[in-house]
């Protein structure tokens, strides 16, 4: 009984780290987006007209 919770939680474990990588990258690549976009924002600034 003891082995099969271990390999329950072993997976669950492996999982886990899985997704934490899969978020972590998806996190940081949607923030450089975010910051060359808004870069360029301010880099034509001066051309926007009201």
């Amino acid at each position: 009984m003891e082995e099969k919770v271990y390999k329950v939680m072993s997976g669950s474990g492996a999982l886990n780290i899985a997704v934490g990588v899969v978020v972590l990258v998806v996190g940081v690549a949607s923030g450089v987006l975010l910051v060359i976009s808004g870069a360029k924002l301010l880099a034509g600034k001066s051309k926007i007209l009201f």
